[in-house]
C-alpha cells in the first residue's frame, strides 16, 4: 500500500512538472478556443499523439465508451436574449457606441435565422429560440469523425464480421443524433456489424443520474462558494467599448452578467459554421479571467475538489458500476457505446482518475496549474476503455473478462492515452483485474460514507 501511494505521489508530481512546461494562460493565448471550456469544439483541441501499439501477443477485443453529444446551440431560454435585448434597449436610448451597434447587428443577424415554413416565436429570434440545445452541423461532423477514427484505430474490434455494437443514449435529442452519427460511420466501415440502438428513461439512472444524498448536499455547498470568484470578472473596459454612457450602464444593466453571457455566445460561435468572431471584443486578461472563473466553478461542481470533500465525481457511481458490470459479461469481440452529457464525462474522468483529472487542489487560485477543464470536456468529449486479451485466446474462447486474469486495458480521454491510478510496467496498458478491484473498493468506501450521511438525516 505504501509503495502504491508513493507511486501515485511521484506520478502526480511528474504530471505537475509536465504541465509547467506551458501555463494555462499560454495555452489559451496560443489557442483562444480553449477558453470556451465546455463549448470547446472537439476538433480545435490540443495536438494529439499517435497511439501506442498493443503489447506483443495481445489484441483489442472490447471497447467500453461514454461520450458527450457534439457541438450545440446555447441551451437556456435567455442565452441569446439576455444580451440582445439589453443592447436593443441601449440602441433605443442612443447609448450604443459604433462598436456596440456593430456587435448588435452581428448578434441579430445570427440569432434571427429564418426557419422555413415555421411560424416565429412571438416574431423574434425564431432561429435561435427554436434551436436551443440542438445539435449543430459542427457537432454532427465531430461524431462522424470520432466514429470513423474508432474503426480506423481499432479494426480488430469494429471490422470484425458480425461484431455486436450496443449503443445507448440519454433521451435528449442532441445525444441521440450524436449516437446516430457515430453508428453511421461504424456501419460504413463494417456493413456486417450488428448495431443495437436504445433510448429510454429506464437508462437514465446511469447514463445521466440525478444528484442525490451527499452529492446533492455538496452541490448546494459549492453554489455558495462559487459566488466569491465572481470578482474575477471585470466588465468596465468592455462596457466602455459597447456603450457611450457609463452612468446609464450602471443604472440600467447588470454589467457582470452581460459580459459573461456575451463571452458565452462568443465562445460558442465555434459550434457553428459562421464567420462571426466576437473574441476580439475581449482582451487576453478578460479571456483568461472568464475561463479561470469557469474552471473553478466546474471543479467545485463536478471535480474532486477538497472544498466539496472530493465527493462530486461519485455522481457517476452508477455509470462506473455499469461499465464494470457490463465488462464482466464480455467474452466475444464487441463494443458498448453510451451517449450523454459533459456533466457525466467530466466527473467520470475524475472518478476514474485519468491523468490529472483526479487532482485535489486546496488553493483554487492555483487550480489552473494542475486542473484544466478544456482537457476534459470539449463538445464531443469521450472516454474509451479498450480491453486487450492474449492473441492465443482469440479463436473460440468463451472466457469472460471477469474470470480472466490476463486482460489488459488502455484508457483514452478524447482519443488521447492517459494514466490510470494503479501501477503498471507497460504504460498505457494496465491489468484490468487490479484496476477493477481498485474501482470496486473505491465505490464501496464511498457508499459506506454516503450511508452514514443518510442515516444522520
Amino acid at each position: 500500500m505504501i509503495m502504491k501511494r508513493l507511486t501515485l505521489i511521484l506520478m502526480t508530481a511528474a504530471l505537475a512538472m509536465t504541465m509547467t512546461a506551458q501555463t494555462a494562460r499560454e495555452e489559451i493565448e496560443a489557442n483562444k478556443y480553449l477558453a470556451g471550456s465546455n463549448y470547446l469544439d472537439y476538433d480545435r483541441q490540443m495536438t494529439t499523439k499517435a497511439l501506442t501499439p498493443a503489447p506483443k501477443g495481445y489484441t483489442p477485443f472490447y471497447m467500453s465508451h461514454y461520450g458527450r453529444h457534439g457541438s450545440r446551440w446555447l441551451i437556456a431560454k435567455d442565452s441569446y436574449t439576455s444580451v440582445v435585448e439589453p443592447m436593443q434597449k441601449a440602441r433605443q436610448y442612443g447609448k450604443l457606441t459604433a462598436k456596440g451597434e456593430e456587435v448588435l447587428r452581428q448578434l441579430e443577424s445570427f440569432v434571427k435565422q429564418p426557419v422555413p415554413n415555421f411560424p416565429a416565436l412571438d416574431g423574434q429570434y425564431e432561429g435561435a429560440q427554436l434551436r436551443l440545445g440542438d445539435l449543430s452541423s459542427v457537432g454532427e461532423r465531430q461524431h462522424h469523425g470520432i466514429g470513423k477514427r474508432m474503426a480506423q484505430n481499432f479494426p480488430e474490434i469494429f471490422k470484425t464480421k458480425d461484431v455486436a455494437i450496443d449503443a445507448r443514449s440519454t433521451v435528449v435529442v442532441r445525444c441521440i443524433l450524436s449516437m446516430v452519427a457515430e453508428c453511421e460511420e461504424l456501419m460504413a466501415a463494417n456493413p456486417t456489424a450488428r448495431i443495437h440502438n436504445e433510448v429510454s428513461e429506464a437508462l437514465q439512472y446511469y447514463l445521466n443520474a440525478p444528484r442525490t444524498g451527499l452529492i446533492k448536499a455538496m452541490r448546494d455547498k459549492s453554489n455558495s462558494m462559487k459566488r466569491q470568484y465572481g470578482a474575477l470578472v471585470k466588465p468596465d473596459r468592455l462596457m466602455q467599448v459597447l456603450f457611450n454612457d457609463q452612468q446609464w450602464v450602471a443604472d440600467s444593466l447588470k454589467a457582470d452578467r452581460l459580459m459573461s453571457q456575451l463571452f458565452e455566445i462568443a465562445t460558442n460561435m465555434q459550434s457553428h459554421d459562421t464567420d462571426i468572431d466576437l473574441y476580439p471584443l475581449f482582451n487576453n486578461d478578460e479571456i483568461y479571467d472568464q475561463w479561470r472563473t469557469r474552471n473553478i466553478r466546474w471543479y467545485l461542481d463536478y471535480g474532486p475538489a477538497p472544498q466539496t470533500e472530493g465527493v462530486m465525481p461519485y455522481s457517476q457511481k452508477n455509470l462506473l458500476k455499469n461499465i464494470i458490470e457490463t465488462a464482466d459479461t464480455v467474452s466475444l469481440t464487441q463494443a458498448t457505446l453510451r451517449f450523454g452529457h459533459e456533466v457525466c464525462v467530466m466527473p467520470l474522468a475524475c472518478l476514474l482518475e485519468l491523468d490529472q483529472c483526479g487532482a485535489s487542489v486546496n488553493d483554487l487560485n492555483e487550480l489552473d496549474k494542475y486542473w484544466r477543464n478544456y482537457k476534459i470536456y470539449p463538445m464531443g468529449c469521450n472516454i474509451q476503455l479498450i480491453f486487450y486479451r492474449p492473441t492465443k485466446q482469440k479463436a473460440g474462447s468463451q472466457k469472460t473478462i471477469a474470470n480472466s486474469k490476463d486482460i489488459l486495458v488502455k484508457a483514452l480521454l478524447n482519443e488521447r492515452e492517459c494514466t490510470l491510478p494503479i501501477k503498471t510496467n507497460q504504460y498505457p496498458y494496465y491489468k484490468w483485474s487490479d484496476l477493477r478491484q481498485y474501482y470496486l473498493d473505491k465505490l464501496a468506501k464511498f457508499e459506506q460514507r454516503e450511508a452514514e450521511y443518510l442515516s444522520k438525516q
